[in-house]
């Protein structure tokens, strides 16, 4: 089938492109100006150059499809860049697909939007809500951690300095999942449209990994003692009040207070499906997908077989 594929360029989204090719599916691709495409001229890809976000007319240049992907996200999770790209932008797909009555919409969201306290949370469960009630059968995708938001202290350790953790570094867990087995997933469901919107959690392969296990898991890829460092989760907090007065003039600061309530997030909720009877994440409940393991992905930085992977702007290491 022809697919219209948004996000392209992203870290899932190249993903997600190499396998509608491999499966032998025909893509057109949207990319944001001066992005480019990894593939050759003779693949069955169609890059369109739009801005979802800009272009009143973006739809013009696009080709009848028979389904839409979705793997667009927010870069740097401030509420304006949140509404725009995780709602605005998505609804311009999602009113495309329903003037052609497109046979199915695939997102990719996030399991985090489980417990929402942050505004790119609140605008992916408002396209979530809008999704729901369109015409266009819809499969939403809440993935866990990517291996890619794991990489951040590689170097670090590598260099021989300790493990960041937060408190214990027991605090949180994830099942993580490569951006291949990701979609591997994504794509598999594309001709399987349910009757109604599906709601599907996934993690990769487990047991669930706390960030205690993530740093042992590193220390040995690299041959590096286990050694830690602790900081409470708190900081973000303190951070915040020193700034907020800034924010009240600045937009910046504004961001940036946002950016802090995201890295305490992360620093103190799982990465798991959430049992709101228990009022607890359910390593068990999480759906597991896919054969690549983390310790793999370790593996293959410290022998320079992978590269180390862009990680956007929601880094805290």
């Amino acid at each position: 089938m022809r697919v219209l594929l948004a996000g392209a360029t992203g870290y899932i989204g190249q993903a997600v492109l190499r396998e509608l090719m491999a499966q032998g599916h025909e893509v057109v691709a949207l990319v944001r100006p001066g992005r480019q495409l990894a593939v050759d001229a003779q693949d069955p890809v169609t890059r369109i150059e739009v801005s979802l976000t800009d272009d009143a007319d973006w739809d013009q240049q696009v080709p009848p499809v028979d389904a839409v992907i979705s793997c667009l996200a927010s870069r740097s999770g401030a509420p304006r860049d949140a509404r725009q790209v995780e709602f605005e932008a998505n609804r311009k797909l999602l009113e495309h697909a329903e003037r052609l009555s497109a046979c199915h919409f695939v997102l990719l969201s996030a399991i985090c939007v489980q417990i929402p306290r942050l505004a790119f949370q609140r605008e992916k469960l408002k396209f979530e809500a809008l999704l729901a009630e369109s015409s266009v059968p819809a499969t939403i995708i809440r993935a866990t951690a990517f291996f890619r938001s794991l990489v951040g202290q590689v170097e670090r350790v590598r260099a021989g300095k300790p493990f960041l953790l937060f408190s214990s570094g027991n605090l949180t867990a994830c099942k993580p999942i490569s951006d291949r087995d990701l979609a591997t997933f994504m794509v598999s469901k594309l001709a399987l449209p349910p009757m109604n919107t599906a709601v599907l959690p996934i993690g990769g392969p487990g047991p669930a990994l706390t960030p205690q296990d993530q740093g042992r898991l590193l220390c040995e890829t690299l041959g590096q003692p286990f050694r830690t460092t602790s900081l409470p989760p708190e900081m973000f907090d303190w951070i915040r009040w020193l700034i907020s007065p800034l924010a009240l003039v600045s937009q910046r600061m504004r961001d940036r207070m946002e950016f802090l309530r995201i890295a305490k997030f992360y620093a103190t909720e799982s990465m798991l499906c959430w049992d709101a009877v228990t009022e607890r994440y359910d390593a068990e409940a999480t759906p597991e997908f896919g054969g690549d393991t983390l310790q793999a992905f370790y593996a293959g930085l410290a022998s320079g077989e992978r590269a180390m992977p862009e990680r956007g702007e929601h880094s805290l290491f």
